[in-house]
């Protein structure tokens, strides 16, 4: 074993975001990876759920647009030849967890690699909206959560990360994808509380 240092990045106290400008980006949130008996079950998941259902509630109740990704495979996909078999279309370890259960009218975002931009129309919703800042919390940190961060911020989206919302197979993992969002995305990392609107 050798230990590793992550370099240090700013995590703010604040970050201000307009709620009719803002969409809230729930990443994977499903059975296989939060809830015990999943095939990629991640160890802080269920965890994150509480800190999750906050930052919907802040955006359902400040008329922010919602978005939830579900990661969704089927027979033949490649990327069981990479992971275990996961987020098998139809089955109950696709299904988003039901503490955090779309509403009716929110977007539920069908992805099959980790980046929800990547064959979907994300970013066609998106401008449609008028949305400039992403808030993107739920897991894999390092896996969908950073790809969609990273492919948010090609785009020129401004990203939010609540690092309390988000969880990851290792604590290095978590750690070394926040410090990429912020110093190479010029993303803000901060926490579910610091987490405001503009007046």
């Amino acid at each position: 074993m050798r230990s590793i240092e992550v370099p240090e990045y700013e995590v703010h106290d604040e970050v201000r975001v307009d709620p009719a400008r803002t969409a809230l980006i729930v990443v994977d949130m499903q059975n296989d990876f939060v809830k015990e008996g999943g095939s990629l079950l991640v160890p802080d998941a269920e965890g994150t759920i509480p800190n999750v259902r906050g930052l919907l509630d802040l955006a359902r109740e400040n008329g922010m647009k919602v978005v939830f990704t579900q990661d969704t495979h089927n027979e033949g996909d490649p990327e069981w030849e990479i992971w275990p078999e996961h987020a098998r279309e139809g089955s109950w370890g696709w299904e988003i967890v039901e503490e955090l259960a779309p509403l009716a009218g929110e977007t539920v975002i069908r992805k099959v690699r980790y980046d929800a931009f990547y064959g979907t129309a994300l970013d066609h919703l998106l401008r449609t909206w008028g949305v400039e800042t992403l808030v993107i919390c739920g897991t894999v940190a390092n896996i969908c959560v950073h790809y969609t961060a990273a492919s948010a911020a090609l785009r020129w989206f401004e990203v939010v990360i609540p690092r309390d919302a988000t969880s990851a197979l290792d604590p290095f993992d978590l750690e070394s994808s926040l410090r990429q969002t912020s110093f190479l995305f010029g993303g803000k990392v901060t926490h579910v509380e610091n987490v405001r609107l503009t007046a």
